[in-house]
């Protein structure tokens, strides 16, 4: 490992690169600490302690609790990851979207542009939310949130986080254009990883005073261990599909007459199924936080993480969406089509429908086996903390998001690596998600 990290800080456009990526997310972390003014942070802290299990608690959790202290980068990236997952939305469903997607470069660069135009008005929206309910929120002892509230609290309020937005949005393209790795995504891992060392304070503490035993310490250094082994194992695993293609003869040249593969993912969709269902399972909480009516206070009752109720319908949706998004994502109706123009065939299948109709079931098959691993790790916090009494958040789409970005950075510096001779990222192993 010594031996590697030489290499890479021997490299001089990657290690500029590399200090690069990092001095941006340290200003990025620096802006989650600068308050946004008209926000008594005592009294709000005091509100989120009970947004634990809710919209809100999720949303803090991935801006690295920038939302809970109300900071500049409250709203964080999540109205940029919005627009964009709307983007690819209208591009099945949007017949201009669509054209666009497929004219190259060219394209690409309009439906980003659309894509930023979407982050401000999303987050202009958002901020309006926001900024009112900051006006009605009370702390434990009914101090106000906002001390002043009215008209220029909620346009100052809106003008502050839609600006932290716009600039978290182009300190993500910097990294992706002048650092390593994808910007948006280190982003978010950073915000994620902020809360690390607080969990790991609070463990040493509750071991120090025996709430937690030095057994159960090891064991739950063991599970984490092998969970992050079963996410790595499962987020590259592939289905290769073999595809041949027919010798051809065109002018006095021989061409084709080789083998290649399709790669199918296992988990096709990511991390977007347990982010929508987590968005849609967790608005009656908090609903419930802001509403006081008693039949929404009953059903947010049931919709909290430690009730069986909550974890059917939390399963039932992730299931759902890795469908649906996977569906949206990846037609098998245009791969046929393609294969079939280039020559191609998968043995012992007909080009065209029958292929089709193939990877379809390939992928159905897959998609199933995907959801349920997805909805394995989604769960598990749910029984660490509440059958093993795990005094930190462990699991989840934070987790799937850290390891996710965390294996595709190290394969873009192993990528650079090799491309210059030097030995990959870690001596003996390939990444091989790379190669698919």
């Amino acid at each position: 490992m010594i031996s590697s990290l030489r290499n890479i800080f021997s490299i001089p456009e990657l290690r500029r690169r590399i200090l690069f990526t990092l001095g941006v997310l340290v200003v990025y972390r620096i802006g989650c600490h600068i308050p946004t003014p008209g926000v008594d942070s005592q009294v709000l802290a005091g509100f989120f302690q009970g947004t634990e299990g809710t919209l809100l608690g999720l949303v803090s959790a991935f801006t690295g609790g920038a939302l809970e202290r109300m900071t500049v980068f409250a709203l964080g990236i999540m109205p940029y990851i919005s627009a964009s997952i709307i983007l690819q939305l209208l591009t099945v469903v949007f017949e201009p979207i669509e054209k666009l997607s497929k004219e190259g470069e060219a394209g690409k660069k309009k439906i980003t542009q659309y894509t930023r135009y979407g982050t401000i008005v999303l987050s202009i929206i958002q901020g309006a939310g926001i900024a009112v309910g900051l006006q009605t929120m009370r702390g434990p002892a009914g101090e106000m949130v906002v001390p002043n509230p009215g008209m220029g609290f909620i346009l100052l309020t809106i003008i502050t986080l839609t600006a932290g937005t716009a600039f978290i949005m182009w300190l993500g393209e910097q990294i992706t254009e002048r650092g390593i790795g994808n910007g948006i995504s280190l982003i978010i891992f950073a915000g994620i990883v902020a809360t690390i060392p607080s969990a790991i304070v609070n463990t040493m503490r509750l071991t120090s005073t025996g709430a937690l035993s030095p057994f159960g310490l090891i064991a739950i250094g063991a599970l984490m261990i092998a969970v992050v082994w079963a996410i790595i194992f499962m987020e590259r695993g592939q289905r290769r599909v073999p595809i041949h293609y027919a010798r051809r003869v065109v002018g006095m040249r021989n061409q084709g007459g080789q083998s290649s593969h399709l790669p199918l993912k296992v988990n096709m969709s990511g991390v977007i199924p347990p982010i929508f269902a987590s968005s849609i399972i967790m608005f009656p909480a908090t609903v419930a936080n802001l509403v006081d009516v008693p039949w929404v206070q009953k059903v947010a009752s049931y919709m909290t993480p430690d009730h069986i109720i909550y974890n059917v319908f939390y399963v039932a949706f992730i299931i759902f969406f890795c469908y649906f998004y996977t569906a949206v994502t990846f037609n098998p109706v245009d791969v046929a089509d393609n294969v079939k123009k280039q020559g191609g065939y998968i043995p012992g299948i007909r080009p065209g429908k029958e292929t089709a109709e193939y990877l379809d079931t390939v992928l159905t098959r897959l998609t199933f086996a995907g959801a349920l691993y997805v909805s394995a790790v989604c769960v598990l916090p749910t029984i660490l903390i509440g059958q093993f009494n795990v005094p930190f958040f462990f699991g989840g789409t934070s987790l799937l998001i850290v390891v996710g970005v965390g294996l595709d950075t190290a394969a873009q510096i192993e990528a650079h690596l090799v491309s210059r001779s030097y030995e990959g990222f870690m001596r003996g192993v390939t990444l091989k998600g790379r190669r698919g």
